[in-house]
């Protein structure tokens, strides 16, 4: 009878070491996934997404299926590759990464052509506490940040999506009359001084329409035109001066406007 319940105690012992931790992120006013990190959980979040782009960033990964299954086939993933300064206006440029799904921590663009409403998201996950901000600079040196936000923020002085402008993804810079930012949405923080628009674009996978995603501003660059006909030899900074069309930099194609 004595080794019946070693074996029993063992048996529970066990069950208990595999049993998945149960995580419920708030998506609201934000959660302490601190003691999560590094650990599998059964992890469930709620998600409210508007028709059109959403910004989004989840302490885990989602694959490409995962996400097709989730918010549609045709919803689309995209990442901060660059950022331009033109005529004192800032060109936020996002590229299409969905074939790599979405990694956690990191911000992104999320677009859905959905009825607006809530998104339950259930799977068994690896949680990461830390936070994977994206930094570019602009041709003139100029800083753009992107970061998810883990807990609910005013944000003053940082740039979101407002749900009115979610059809055509205008950032808009945060002041006391505006709400903040909602835990796991982004922000982008823009270089100061900046009193431009702030504009988006949107690239297909591949697609390069900024110098500054493929050289350094003070870099010396031969540039040609897409017959193979080199027509300058100039720094990447000023490439942006050339006239409008498409040039061949480094073996991208670089679109100037």
């Amino acid at each position: 009878m004595k080794r019946l319940y070693i074996i029993a105690a063992m048996a529970v012992a066990t069950l208990a070491a595999n049993a998945q931790e149960k995580l419920t992120l708030s998506t609201y006013n934000g959660t302490n996934i601190e003691k999560y990190d590094r650990k599998i959980c059964d992890v469930t979040v709620n998600r409210y997404v508007f028709t059109g782009w959403n910004t989004i960033a989840l302490p885990f990964d989602i694959t490409t299926e995962e996400l097709n299954e989730l918010f549609g086939s045709d919803c689309k993933l995209e990442q901060l590759v660059s950022a331009e300064n033109i005529n004192g206006n800032i060109q936020l440029n996002f590229q299409d990464c969905k074939a790599s799904g979405l990694k956690a921590n990191v911000p992104y663009l999320l677009h859905y052509t959905g009825a607006t409403g809530n998104k339950k998201i259930t799977k068994e996950a690896a949680i990461y506490n830390e936070r994977a901000a994206l930094t570019v600079q602009t041709q003139l040196g100029e800083t753009v940040t992107m970061a998810g936000v883990q807990a609910k923020t005013d944000g003053i002085g940082y740039y979101g999506i407002l749900a009115r402008d979610n059809a055509e993804a205008k950032f808009t810079k945060v002041d006391g009359s505006l709400s903040g930012f909602l835990a796991t949405r982004c922000y982008v923080q823009m270089p100061v001084g900046i009193a431009g628009k702030v504009m988006t674009n949107h690239m297909a996978a591949g697609e390069t329409t900024s110098i500054n995603a493929i050289a350094t501003a003070n870099e010396t660059v031969d540039v040609y035109n897409t017959n193979g006909v080199k027509v300058a030899k100039i720094s990447a900074s000023k490439v942006n001066d050339l006239q409008p069309g498409v040039y061949v930099v480094k073996g991208q194609k670089v679109l100037v406007k």
